[in-house]
């Protein structure tokens, strides 16, 4: 197995060959950093670089020429997932941008999210930031999958062996709390939306699990977070008549001794500031 770079020689990352295994037609393997400077010159070996030998990269970077090696188009301009298609030029940028972000958050993600970090691209635009990513899979299944942060939502992605891509999108209006919850087994990430209570099991890294709750639980469980989803959340408009209903409904209940008059009082005081 390759652990340098077959360019520059430097030692290969878990970064390296997570985004995209590049992995050269004969045998040898490209750093990122190799892997974009070539690109620059022939963007083809984003797609196709297992077409292309160490020799064709080396004449690329010498001379900006076809490889002696020519690729096959097994790929169309635009490509679709998610229901939505972007262009080859802007995957290409969002794929760059996401690249950097993982490397700057020191991501310690394992060898079976590579097919949920190549849908990445085709979820988050570039002007949304990845905060926080980590290995996580739905609580009780077998598919791998990752968990990612955007000041603007969370995102699940699965993706089993053989089938599509499972994307679930939780934005952040939608969400109450998070929590993390130690097990024995693995940890578990816990998601409260306004519908369900959703589990992540993050069965590959304990630690790293805990430091990607570290990161985000600020967000979600501060009550500026909570107050900025009510600033969110539409107020619905309440009729006077229902105010005074609601205040004769009130006056019934002190009545017949279920309030007493302090929370009568209190209760009749936030019906009254509706009026205002």
């Amino acid at each position: 197995m390759n652990k340098n770079c077959s360019l520059c020689r430097v030692t290969l990352t878990s970064m390296d060959t997570l985004l995209g295994e590049n992995k050269l037609s004969d045998g040898g393997v490209l750093c990122n950093q190799c892997l974009d400077k070539a690109s620059n010159v022939n963007q083809e070996l984003l797609y196709n670089l297992s077409n292309f030998s160490i020799e064709d990269i080396k004449s690329l970077l010498d001379k900006p020429i076809q490889p002696a090696i020519k690729p096959k188009q097994t790929l169309s301009v635009v490509t679709e997932s998610a229901s939505y298609t972007i262009s080859r030029e802007e995957y290409k940028r969002r794929r760059r941008k996401i690249k950097h972000e993982l490397e700057e958050l020191n991501a310690s993600l394992s060898v079976f999210t590579k097919g949920e970090i190549k849908e990445l691209p085709y979820l988050i635009p570039e002007d949304e930031k990845i905060i926080a990513i980590t290995d996580a899979q739905f609580i009780n299944t077998l598919d791998a999958g990752v968990l990612v942060v955007t000041p603007l939502r969370i995102l699940s992605v699965s993706k089993s062996m053989f089938g599509a891509a499972k994307i679930n999108n939780y934005p952040n209006e939608k969400i109450k709390a998070v929590n993390f919850v130690a097990h024995q087994r693995s940890p578990i990430i816990q998601l409260h939306s306004d519908e369900r209570l959703v589990e992540f099991e993050c069965y590959m890294d304990k630690e790293d699990a805990e430091k990607f709750y570290d990161r985000i639980k600020e967000l979600y469980n501060t009550s500026e977070m909570q107050d900025q989803k009510q600033r969110h959340t539409p107020v619905k408009e309440i009729s006077s008549k229902e105010i005074f209903e609601q205040l004769e409904q009130l006056g019934k209940l002190r009545e017949n001794g279920i309030l007493t008059d302090a929370e009568f009082t209190e209760q009749k005081r936030k019906l009254l500031e509706q009026l205002k």
